[in-house]
């Protein structure tokens, strides 16, 4: 099978190739690089350098050449996917669009989410965004020849980034005995996916004539509060626990975007029913929990403490947050 990714060295793209290589697919990836140091494409895979957002020097790059599947990594808005499905909707059979469970109904009315819940979120552009890629896709699947696909991954994770409020830069400030931040009270649901876990669901997508024209969600079963989700990074860093929970109206305050993508997409719990997947794709099962996870985490960061995500505006805001707090008495 000969498989494209636009994209293929990011957090969950990485794994992916590696299980496309694996049950050796013929693996073309179409990047810029600029992801190799952290997540080395496997050698097995034949590399088309080219800036998927300059459509001459992809058109260039890729040839004549034409694929079983081309899984899109990277658009982020309509105008993006609308340039990627003209270049390669003709060289393809199946076209997947890596979407985001954050276009589902924010908060969503009833749990666990479906497939079928309303696509809708107010509050955040990114969500915002990835719904038109959809409602594109939705009208080119009317027309073309080719088998579209639509994937919502939700929070999905690997060893080099920490999927808490502020990633590594929050762990760095427990070492030294600050809090965490939490958004809300940090008791709502959230659900974490390992990479490779992930990458089981999407690979039995491709050229599976149950995913043409079909919209997944592809998410763990486990599910844990966000106080608890800290909790586990703490330990498997070795460090104490220091949590501070923050009301999302004040985070505003201080800095729209990061509240609204707070308010957008991890504020609320989110429970999914993976039925449709495991249905399509039998072999999809999650069998790395999130304490595993985590001290594969932190194993890797203390093994590439030059690669380590610390940011000092996430830190100083993150004081600003807790003194705000401390006015007011909480």
């Amino acid at each position: 099978m000969k498989i494209l990714f636009l994209g293929g060295t990011g957090i969950i793209s990485s794994a992916c190739s590696n299980l496309a290589i694996s049950k050796e697919f013929d693996l073309y990836l179409l990047n810029r690089g600029s992801s190799q140091s952290l997540r080395p494409a496997p050698k097995e895979a034949t590399i088309i350098e080219a800036d998927i957002r300059n459509k001459h020097t992809v058109l260039e790059a890729i040839g004549d050449l034409t694929f079983d599947v081309v899984v899109d990594w990277l658009s982020f808005n309509e105008a993006q996917i609308a340039q990627s499905i003209e270049i390669f909707e003709n060289r393809t059979k199946q076209y997947i669009f890596i979407s985001s469970a954050s276009v589902y109904q924010t908060p969503p009315k009833s749990l666990p989410v479906t497939e079928n819940t309303p696509v809708i979120n107010p509050y955040w552009q990114y969500a915002q965004d990835k719904i038109a890629c959809e409602r594109l896709i939705e009208r080119k699947a009317e027309k073309s020849n080719a088998n579209f696909t639509i994937v919502r991954p939700s929070h999905t994770y690997d060893a080099t980034r920490v999927p808490i409020t502020g990633n590594y830069t929050s762990v760095a400030r427990m070492m030294t005995g600050k809090p965490a931040i939490v958004v809300g009270d940090g008791t709502s649901v959230w659900t974490l996916t390992n990479h490779r876990d992930f990458a089981i669901g999407i690979t039995g997508l491709f050229l599976n004539p149950k995913a043409y024209n079909e919209i997944f969600h592809i998410t763990s079963d486990e599910l844990l509060t966000w106080n608890n989700i800290v909790e586990i990074v703490a330990e498997a860093f070795e460090v104490e626990p220091i949590i501070k929970q923050v009301p999302v109206n004040l985070i505003s305050k201080f800095d729209t975007e990061f509240g609204a993508g707070m308010l957008g997409d991890k504020m609320h719990s989110m429970i999914f029913d993976n039925s449709k997947i495991k249905a399509a794709v039998p072999e999809f099962n999650c069998s790395v929990s999130f304490s595993q996870g985590a001290k594969e985490m932190a194993n890797w960061h203390k093994e590439n403490q030059t690669l380590v995500d610390y940011r000092k505006d996430f830190d100083l805001l993150s004081d600003q947050l807790v003194a705000e707090l401390s006015k007011i008495g909480l």
